[in-house]
């Protein structure tokens, strides 16, 4: 029984190596405009200048050869509302206000670019995700959010997410 133990104990801490040696998930993605899980400023709403905001992407996986950027919003009425994706980024540790930094994919509204919040009622959540890649994807402009997914997969590195809120007045 203690050769068992043993066994599982050299297991879990090979596996608590090799997370650690590949960095675990360290990247951060935060903004200068609003701070995780608090208000995004009305300027990058529908009720403002209808433009992203910017980001701040910090502990880039150094393997990364691109990154892919997806916002949503969960409490959509009619379920998940994509705002924006964006896809085969230049390695950048920061993202500018009303950018284009790579290839879109398409929104919930059918189209390619930044939709900006605007929920019917009440308080909804804007989740930021980014994604390091290990290449390039050779793909399109205009993936569905599945497609990129399933793209993402095969090449995932890191990822983080900032969640931003609003709520028209």
């Amino acid at each position: 029984m203690s050769k068992n133990l043993l066994t599982i104990f050299c297991v879990l801490l090979f596996l608590f190596l090799v997370i650690n040696a590949q960095g675990g998930s360290s990247m951060r993605l935060s903004s200068p405009e609003f701070e995780h899980n608090r208000y995004i400023p009305r300027k990058f709403t529908c009720q403002g200048q209808k433009i992203n905001p910017a980001l701040i992407i910090d502990a880039i996986p150094s393997q990364a050869k691109s990154l892919a950027l997806v916002v949503e919003d969960p409490d959509a009425v009619g379920g998940n509302f994509v705002h924006w994706i964006v896809y085969n980024i230049p390695i950048v540790g920061r993202i500018e206000e009303d950018a284009i930094p790579g290839k879109q994919g398409v929104n919930s509204l059918g189209g390619l670019g930044y939709v900006s919040p605007c929920p019917p009622t009440g308080t909804h959540r804007y989740f930021f995700k980014i994604y390091a890649l290990d290449a390039m994807l050779d793909c399109d402009e205009g993936l569905s959010k599945p497609e990129l997914e399933k793209e993402i997969s095969a090449h995932l590195l890191d990822k983080s997410e900032l969640i931003g809120l609003f709520q028209k007045k």
